[in-house]
């Protein structure tokens, strides 16, 4: 393996609480924080029972004073402000010449205005938004889409591949929260239109086992048609990425969209059905609930 570290991880959440695990697994010295006891309380027991040693902190700023690497995964804007800036955050403890990395979905000004602050204090900055959903940090096979220096970089990456897949790096600050909105608005399009056309396929009386093993081999073959078909004619929602923090992420795409001069009426589109769902109550319901607000066709 690489070098060994002393890294934090602050934010373990589904996504956060795997990515820990496997810095641990890896043989990296380990301090983790999250905002909400019961949860690290949860992880403590089950890094135990896996024989991991994890030291738990109990501020954001406890857990990075000693750490070459923290790390960060929390909500939205206002929580990695919260964990990062001013008295208490990440970086009032940071030592200079450590590395920040923060793999919360957030807007690419936050990005740029958090990298800005780290620079001030000599820290180094990636932000590192990722996909591949719970299933790939459990699993270790996250994308992960990378704004930041090329030094920065250089040292993030060895370390973040015991949980990735694949690593890019996109270009500056702000550019890997950039490229994680791309990356949303084509989830959100092609959930669109595989919603459209399994109520085509019903609507039509088609089998639809065989109508997916007819279109999957071609050109609208997708992650989402190979993963989401089945549960969807299923009407199965209850796991994945929820709808609210998909409308969360796409909002950010749309305001950034928009600071560009660029029209996104797709995106804003299923962003407004996506609305409409969770006001049915679907919020927490996987991003492929979609198809629920398209209506059966009613028997001719």
């Amino acid at each position: 393996m690489n070098e060994s570290k002393h890294v934090a991880f602050v934010g373990l959440g589904v996504m956060g609480g795997p990515m820990t695990g496997h810095l641990a697994r890896a043989g990296h010295r380990v301090t983790a924080f999250n905002r909400s006891p019961e949860r690290a309380a949860k992880w403590r027991e089950e890094w135990a029972n896996e024989g991991l040693d994890v030291d738990f902190a109990e501020s954001p700023a406890a857990a990075a004073s000693a750490a070459d690497i923290v790390f960060t995964c929390v909500g939205n804007d206002g929580d990695l402000a919260s964990v990062t800036l001013g008295e208490g955050g990440v970086l009032s403890t940071m030592r200079e010449g450590a590395l920040l990395v923060d793999h919360t979905t957030v807007s690419a000004d936050m990005a740029r205005r958090l990298c800005s602050e780290a620079e001030a204090r000599k820290i180094e900055c990636v932000d590192a938004p990722v996909s591949g959903g719970e299933a790939g940090a459990v699993n270790g096979q996250l994308a992960i889409m990378c704004g930041g220096t090329e030094t920065a970089m250089a040292h993030a990456q060895p370390v973040m591949q015991c949980y990735a897949k694949a690593v890019v790096h996109v270009g500056p600050a702000g550019a890997g929260q950039t490229a994680k909105m791309a990356n949303q608005m084509c989830i959100a399009g092609v959930l669109g239109g595989l919603s459209e056309a399994i109520r085509l396929a019903e609507a039509a009386g088609l089998d639809l086992e065989k109508t997916y093993e007819a279109i999957s081999g071609g050109a609208a073959q997708s992650w989402q048609m190979n993963n989401r078909w089945p549960t969807m004619t299923a009407d199965e929602f209850d796991f994945g990425f929820a709808i609210d923090w998909m409308r969360k992420d796409l909002g950010y795409a749309l305001d950034e969209a928009r600071r560009l001069g660029l029209s996104s009426p797709i995106s804003a589109l299923v962003d407004q059905l996506y609305a409409d769902v969770q006001a049915a109550g679907g919020g927490r319901k996987d991003t492929s609930a979609l198809i629920t607000r398209l209506p059966r066709a009613k028997s001719i």
